[in-house]
């Protein structure tokens, strides 16, 4: 009795989409190969893959002279099996990384890190179907779809091939990315809960792709569908994120005589992208594990809007030259800040600059516990160490500034009050220092802008002019200014006692930090395998 395994719309055996085998009587760890048990008439058959066969769907058939369907099967990544590209040993990072469906998302900036509930839902019902069909409507498989379906076996490529369909540029993708601030034909980034909403609106409406996301929109959909394909997978969130627009690892900032950013480099107040667990054969041995990739459409890598899957390890190591995309994540983690100012003569001043404003708080769900992780020691030395030091000459990071504690001249810190209320006016303080060895005559005017995380400036919500003043050497005099931002909330309380098969009741309590009633609020719920794949909204 023999029988026949075919994958994809061309199997083939030199492909690796076909294979044949026979009956044995003990299971194979490293090829196709099957057993039987009879009970009446009754025959149970246990198949076991090769641990290297591509992922997809099976048809599994019968040769007795006639072809027999005996079925169809799904073939996922196995971090539980040893000869598995993405074996994970841990047991509790496998139920993290791979079993879990929900987590935590951080946003916000180093010094008030937010935290965003999210349900991944990678086993709500049609998920994997849908993480199927993604991989079946990209340019690879549509261009060639034999070649397509034998590269599946390699988690490199497959996670490749997400980071490019998980964003809808130059592709059928999922999501649509939008920084505009105008949403109307679409849904807002921010009120976006889950992943399962999303990938059920891109298949429901023909693989169109949905609007809008932003980048931890992007990484959160990128996490449901890696886990749900076995691939071990974590978000994580970068404070202080360089995006390098010419990729000489350096932040240039140029500034007009108005004090307006002219040139193309930014820092966003974070950037959210995952990590995928697998090994790396196409590399040096020690390259293995964790891979940073960015699914939100940003960077062409080859022609595509993709990005990764980096090494952490290279990353950190400086090694620029390893796939894929490692200099681009390099600069995201650990550029420098250079500030020019140029005049309308065309004149260029250097005026100052950062090591340290790039790549802090690098941050994902602890294993096991909600609470963070901070995983900026896997991206980079620390500061001003001797291995940092080493890691950017290999990089050739010939601008880094001199790290030489508080340098000469006059110098100015922005500085609020520990008592700051979000939501009401509050005090800045701008604190001037003269570190020469002359008194400096002094005027200061300052102001403040609102800015969103990713860098784009809203309007001026407090200017100052203050008077012109003398500062001795070694002299500091602070000067305040009055400003508003909006507010921000503190955790939800969920009050109540879950118990297995049990209705739940419960109560949800949300403080109200401003002195103002807030009007027209709505709660909404969700929950993998507990809310019907639907969020339960409450006004």
């Amino acid at each position: 009795m023999s029988f026949c395994w075919v994958s994809g719309p061309i199997p083939s055996v030199e492909a690796q989409t076909k294979a044949k085998f026979s009956l044995s009587r003990f299971i194979s760890r490293s090829s196709w190969s099957a057993t039987a048990e009879t009970s009446a008439s009754t025959v149970s058959l246990t198949v076991c893959s090769h641990p290297n066969a591509p992922i997809g769907v099976y048809k599994l058939i019968l040769d007795q002279g006639e072809a027999i369907g005996l079925g169809e099967f799904v073939l996922l990544f196995n971090p539980w099996c040893k000869q598995d590209p993405v074996y994970l040993a841990s047991e509790a990072e496998r139920e993290e990384y791979v079993l879990s469906q929900d987590g935590l998302i951080y946003r916000g900036i180093p010094k008030r890190i937010t935290v965003l509930p999210w349900t991944f839902g990678q086993f709500e019902p049609g998920i994997l179907d849908i993480c199927l069909q993604i991989l079946d409507e990209s340019p690879n498989y549509i261009s060639d779809a034999a070649l397509d379906c034998s590269e599946r076996r390699n988690p490199v490529y497959v996670t490749r091939v997400l980071s490019a369909m998980i964003n809808s540029l130059g592709d059928k993708g999922v999501l649509v990315g939008n920084w505009s601030d105008d949403y109307e034909d679409g849904v807002k980034p921010t009120v976006w809960k889950d992943s399962c909403s999303i990938l059920r609106q891109w298949s429901n409406d023909g693989c169109r792709a949905v609007r809008y996301g932003q980048c931890w929109v992007f990484a959160a959909v990128a996490c449901t569908v890696s886990r749900a394909l076995g691939i071990p997978c974590r978000v994580v969130t970068n404070y202080g994120s360089a995006r390098d627009s010419n990729g000489d690892l350096v932040m240039e900032r140029f500034y007009n005589e108005f004090d307006e950013n002219i040139a193309d480099d930014s820092i966003w107040n974070f950037h959210v992208w995952v990590e995928n667990w697998m090994t790396r054969p196409d590399l040096s041995l020690g390259y293995e594990g964790w891979q940073a990739s960015d699914p939100t459409p940003q960077h062409r890598s080859e022609g595509v809007f993709c990005c990764g899957p980096a090494p952490v390890r290279a990353i950190k190591e400086g090694e620029l030259t390893f796939k894929y995309d490692v200099p681009f994540v390099y600069a995201e983690v650990n550029a420098d800040v250079v500030e020019y100012i140029k005049l309308r003569d065309g004149r260029v001043f250097k005026m100052g600059g950062s090591t340290t404003e790039v790549g802090k708080s690098i941050s994902t769900k602890a294993v096991g516990r909600d609470e963070r992780e901070d995983i900026t020691h896997n991206y980079k030395y620390p500061e001003g160490s001797e291995e940092e030091r080493r890691v950017y000459e290999k990089a050739n990071h010939h601008n880094k500034l001199a790290q030489a504690g508080e340098e000469p001249g006059l110098h100015i810190k922005i500085k609020v009050t520990p008592d700051m209320q979000i939501g009401s006016d509050f005090d800045v303080y701008a604190e001037l220092k003269n570190n020469t060895m002359v008194t400096k005559s002094c005027r200061v005017m300052f102001y403040a802008q609102a800015v969103s995380y990713n860098g784009k400036l809203g309007e001026t919500c407090g200017l100052g002019e203050f008077t012109e003043m003398n500062l001795a050497s070694t002299e500091g005099e602070p000067e305040r200014l009055t400003t508003l931002i909006r507010c921000d909330f503190g955790p939800l309380q969920i009050l109540g006692v879950p118990k297995v098969g049990q209705n739940l009741v419960v109560d949800l309590a949300l403080q109200n930090p401003l002195p103002e009633p807030l009007e027209n609020c709505v709660f909404t719920i969700h929950g993998a395998n507990l809310t019907d794949g639907k969020p339960i909204t409450h006004e």
